[in-house]
């Protein structure tokens, strides 16, 4: 059964507020990609862990794809996806402000892209909700300058880190001094004042951050690095957790 003839069903044969818990249930399972127990459903919700398990019960009965039991958590499966019309106007204007904050801070290709975003956005939004986006009440803007200009294509370092692809780079430090590196991109943070890219060195032989407006020149390679991004991430993130742990102890 589509989710639109399940809302639709629902709708029909429930009062409202019982119809929209249903709904809010099926968010919070499509906001988490691990299983979610019936307690943290519940406690969002604001109601009782009986009533979870008796409306999952149902949406199951109707055909939800939902997986899992009353003990270790549930799952929405993939594919099962709710219609754009079931945004709301604080869900629109979130992510307005996101997409206005990374059209004044992100790179230029990102800035086009939030225009082809609102856009397409603005395209499937029921006609209630056109002005929210159109007509902003909310914005996220840009009070000083902005990052220095970069002198590499931001782009194909984000097309990198999505391919796992090995990134050699003329660099230089605060001090001004050059090296080069070859780097495995992991991550790009946008920051008010500067893009960094979170890599493994191997020059350094251990994770370092690289300033995209210090780096000179910036070389796609074809090699892609060993292991999975995901899991390099976790070793990064378990460093950085151990020297806050340090700094603070």
């Amino acid at each position: 059964m589509l989710l639109t003839a399940l809302v639709s069903s629902l709708r029909e044969t429930l009062d409202m507020a019982s119809a929209d818990r249903l709904l809010r249930l099926l968010q919070i399972l499509r906001r988490h990609r691990r299983p979610v127990t019936a307690n943290a459903i519940a406690s969002e919700l604001e109601v009782c862990v009986r009533t979870v398990y008796r409306d999952i019960a149902g949406l199951v009965g109707d055909g939800v794809p939902i997986r899992g039991e009353a003990g270790i958590g549930y799952v929405l499966g993939e594919g099962y996806d709710l219609p754009p019309l079931m945004f709301n106007a604080d869900e629109v204007e979130a992510m307005l402000v996101g997409l206005r904050w990374v059209e004044a801070r992100g790179d230029a290709s990102l800035g086009r892209a939030v225009r082809d975003v609102v856009a397409k956005i603005g395209d499937i939004l029921p006609k209630h909700l056109k002005p929210v986006l159109f007509e902003p009440a909310v914005d996220a803007p840009r009070f000083a300058p902005g990052p220095p200009e970069d002198a590499v294509d931001v782009a194909a370092l984000r097309a990198a880190i999505r391919e796992r692809r090995k990134v050699w780079i003329a660099y230089q430090d605060e001090q001004a001094r050059p090296t080069a590196r070859v780097i495995w991109p992991l991550a790009l943070g946008y920051f008010e004042m500067s893009r960094v890219v979170v890599a493994w060195c191997e020059l350094r032989g251990d994770f370092r951050h690289f300033r995209t407006d210090r780096m000179r020149k910036a070389e796609v390679s074809r090699q892609r690095y060993p292991g999975t991004r995901a899991k390099l991430l976790g070793q990064w993130r378990g460093q950085e957790q151990a020297r806050r742990r340090a700094a603070d102890g």
